[in-house]
This record gives C-alpha cells, structure tokens and sequence, in this order.
C-alpha cells in the first residue's frame, strides 16, 4: 500500500509545484491510498483512468478516459476505409522495409493497440488475421505474406495526408496515457515544506 498526498482546492496547485507550502498549508493536505501501484499502472495501461478508478480517484478517471479514449479512436478514423479497413495507421511491424516505430507510444494505451500485437503475430506465424484488415500490418508490395492488402503506399495513395494525420493524433493519446499511468504509480506531486519560521529565526540570529 502507497499514500500519496491530495491538495486540497484552497491551496494553489502551482504552489504545490513550483514554491514551497507553508507548515500550515501543508497540514491541510490529505492523503490518498494508491493501493497497489503496479495494479494501478497496469490498470491504467490497459484503459485510461482505470487504474484511477481502482484507486478510488473517479473524477480523475473519468477525465482521463473521456479525453484519451475518443481521442485515440478518432486517430483511428482517420486510417480508415472501407477499401481498407479500420485503424490501419494502428500496427506492429519490424519489417526491413517497414519499422513501425509510431507503435511504440501507440502501445501506450494497451486495450486500444493490443489487437495490433495479436494480428501481427498471427500473419508473422502463417495464420489469418482474426478480425479481418482490422489493426492488420499493410502488405510492403503486391504478393507479400507478411501483410494483409493492400500496401502500404496503396493506403497513402488512398488516406493521403489523413493517413499520417490520424497516426499522430493516435501517439499523442498514447502518450499522453503515459503520464497517465505515471500519475496512477506516483500519485500527485506535492513538495514538503521547511519551516519557514525556524528559517526566519536563523537569518535573524545569523545577522545580529
């Protein structure tokens, strides 16, 4: 179990950050039980504000889930096509041709990116992929096994700059889930104050 301390709404939350609490202040904030912050951040990864809300910390889940989430799939939108499929900007590759580094903060929002992972490796093991084109690894060139049509370049030519539009806006979520799942693990940041008054009586008796 994890406390973490939770300012309350007449304290500034940039003095919390930026300049030190005075003692009163300070004795104002409360804690909050994080529980288990590896389940949080699990929790977290898996669905934005899950971990949150496992910590009790709904408001905050909530928010999380109703900025990331519809943010994420409207990325997803955006590479899209009924001639190609849904979320085709979403998928894993490590191909020579195609390193599909823009996966990495994808990758950060889990439930969202997990279908990319199982479609990979099912192409990668011989197998179709379970839900059709759908978060599907684009073939390199006409004939290729190591995707499922069509190419990538076809996908551009058809997207043009909504393709790589929409994977942008799904990286940021991604990232920005990543904070996320920090602020599960570590709670909210909150300096411990020195006490100013003993400070004070010190550059007194320092400058008689």
């Amino acid at each position: 179990m994890t406390n973490s301390p939770i300012v309350p709404d007449n304290i500034s939350l940039n003095k919390t950050t930026t300049e030190e609490l005075t003692v009163s202040e300070y004795e104002q904030v409360k804690t909050i039980n994080l529980k288990n912050p590896v389940i949080a951040g699990i929790l977290t990864w898996l669905v934005p504000g899950l971990g949150h809300y496992y910590q009790g910390r709904t408001i905050k889940a909530i928010l999380f889930f109703f900025c990331i989430v519809p943010t994420f799939w409207v990325g997803c939108v955006l590479g899209s096509g009924s001639e190609i499929g849904f979320a085709r900007n979403v998928y894993y590759s490590w191909r020579f041709q195609d390193k599909r580094l823009f996966f990495i903060p994808q990758v950060c929002l889990g439930m969202a990116a997990i279908p990319a992972g199982l479609q990979a490796i099912r192409i990668n093991t011989g197998h179709p992929p379970l839900f059709g084109r759908f978060m599907a690894p684009p073939q390199i060139e006409k004939g290729d096994t190591t995707g499922v049509p069509p190419t990538l370049t076809e996908i551009v030519q058809k997207k043009h700059f909504l393709f790589e539009l929409g994977t942008y806006i799904t990286v940021i979520a991604g990232l920005m889930n990543l904070l996320v799942i920090f602020d599960a693990v570590d709670g909210p940041l909150v300096y411990r104050p020195e006490k100013k008054e003993n400070k004070e009586n010190n550059n007194k008796n320092n400058t008689k």
